[in-house]
């Protein structure tokens, strides 16, 4: 399988190269060079478990490449990176559990070691970039760049902490991401790690990853790459857990095989629900996949217009980790729907001017796939409390976009097909926000925690507990134009902490 720039489908890499580099040298994403022949083996699907599931997408995704060479088949090599990756980090092996709310199922992503979606991609990225590096040849030290609006950066940190030939340097938004994703970041006394927040929002920090990456000027034996959801081998590892709820739903007997089955994601990067659509560019019975926004509503308005307009005001929301206006991952879909040249074409107004407007038919195309829709804050806040009160499930404010857009949708469209809501963390990342919502008092976020688990029952997740009390080891901030500079500076430091 090789992997092309979605900006310029004539330069190609290998799996390898693409997860090394995490960015193409034209600033597009690099994506597989075709789904032709990648069909996920489905007639096998209620028989696998987790970690076989992850592995035949790996296997499938990176065929043929370097990476999953060895003494056994590409299958066997892959399963070995994936139990590395899975085992002993997560509550246990099914790292996404269904739970039947009412008449849906919601699927918790949350139950690894940072309480949030992206650990089941981020325990396996390094995997793949250590792999990557001994198929290669390579000796260059890898220092990963990321940009994170709240569980990016915490994940990535727990992936890379301490892995020998790598460093990264994560980029958050100052008062941008609650006060338990903050301490679960400036808390990682990882050797190789540097957490610094800027001055500005999410898209400031994305915007100033991707600027360091085109200018930068690196020392001999030095390369960098990104644990974003730009990198295919971030998103590689998603795709897996779609085709796991949906074997999970056979074996329940709530569907039949080939019945058609939707998924409503909350999602800001689009990295996520990207991750479903390429499920089902493998074969998988897809439905619709509904994007879910929080006030930041760019992806909502794109999806009924055609028009991806950046010029708008900036929300800081109850659902921080959403609270995107630049969705680095549309780029994809755009590159699947128009391909390359078009896609340039409509990065480069985007760049240019700050918005761009699809054809008809491209935008017809898009929603045979997609549906989309929000909700503020007052209905997030709301929905949480309907649904303890209503159903007894406790869900953080990003799954209850997710729910409130997706009961929404259900009654506006009348589809009747089994729905699976993504719930991307745990409620004790946000538990202000769920015990504002659930009408209880408290004292600051941290006590909102304790008294969460006091009210509900809940346990509070190992991660989480006493954290308010782990010491800081990062402790530094730069102005958005200062980001360049720093990471230069920081590049040629050898050691970054005691």
């Amino acid at each position: 399988m090789l992997y092309l720039s979605t900006r310029n489908n004539k330069i190609e890499k290998t799996a390898s190269q693409a997860v090394l580099e995490g960015l193409a040298s034209d600033g597009g994403l690099y994506m597989p060079k075709s789904f032709a022949g990648v069909e996920f083996p489905m007639e096998n699907l209620a028989k696998m478990g987790p970690k076989e599931i992850s592995a035949t997408v790996v296997s499938l995704l990176f065929a043929g490449d370097e990476m999953l060479k060895g003494a056994g088949s590409e299958y066997e090599e892959a399963y070995k990176l994936v139990s590395k990756a899975y085992d002993g980090k997560f509550e246990n092996e099914d790292y996404a559990p269904l739970s039947k709310v009412n008449d849906a199922y919601v699927m918790e992503l949350y139950h690894g070691p940072t309480c949030a979606f992206k650990d089941v991609a981020l325990q396996l990225l390094p995997q793949f970039i250590g792999a990557a590096k001994r198929a290669t040849g390579m000796e260059d030290e890898i220092v990963i760049l990321t940009a994170t609006s709240g569980d990016t950066g915490s994940a990535a940190l727990s992936g890379f902490s301490n892995v020998d030939g790598v460093k990264i340097i994560v980029f958050y938004p100052k008062k941008g991401i609650s006060a338990v994703q903050e301490r679960q970041m400036v808390s990682v006394d990882g050797k190789n790690t540097c957490v610094c927040s800027v001055v500005g929002n999410f898209d400031d920090a994305q915007s100033g990853v991707k600027n360091i990456f085109a200018k930068l000027e690196l020392p001999k034996g030095v390369q960098l790459s990104s644990a974003n959801s730009i990198n295919i081998g971030r998103l590689v590892p998603q795709i897996a857990y779609y085709f796991k709820a949906y074997g999970e739903l056979l074996n329940k007997n709530e569907i039949k095989m080939g019945d058609k089955v939707n998924y409503v994601v909350p999602t800001g990067n689009f990295g996520d629900i990207l991750a479903g659509y390429f499920a089902k560019k493998m074969g998988l019975p897809v439905g619709k996949l509904v994007c879910s926004s929080n006030t930041n509503k760019v992806l909502t308005d794109f999806f009924e217009s055609g028009v991806y307009n950046k010029n708008r005001s900036f929300y800081i929301t109850k659902s921080p980790s959403m609270d995107i206006l630049i969705s680095s991952n549309l780029e994809r879909l755009l590159y699947l729907t128009c391909g390359d040249a078009k896609c340039a074409e409509y990065m480069a107004q985007l760049k240019e001017k700050g918005e761009y407007k699809l054809a008809k038919d491209e935008l017809d195309k898009i929603r045979q796939e997609f549906d989309a829709g929000f909700c503020d804050d007052i209905e997030t806040i709301g929905t949480i409390e309907k649904v303890y009160n209503e159903y007894g499930y406790l869900m953080d404010t990003h799954t209850a976009v997710a729910w409130n857009v997706y009961e929404k949708w259900a009654e506006e469209t009348g589809n009747k097909d089994k729905t699976v809501v993504l719930s991307t963390a745990s409620p004790y990342k946000f538990s202000n926000s769920v015990m504002k919502a659930l009408g209880k008092s408290y004292n600051g976020e941290f006590d909102a925690l304790k008294k969460l688990q006091e009210y509900t029952g809940a346990p509070v997740p190992n991660s989480l507990v006493n954290i308010e009390n782990k010491a800081v080891f990062h402790n530094v901030t730069v102005e958005k134009d200062d980001m360049l500079d720093f990471v230069s500076e920081m590049v040629n430091k050898k050691i970054w902490h005691n």
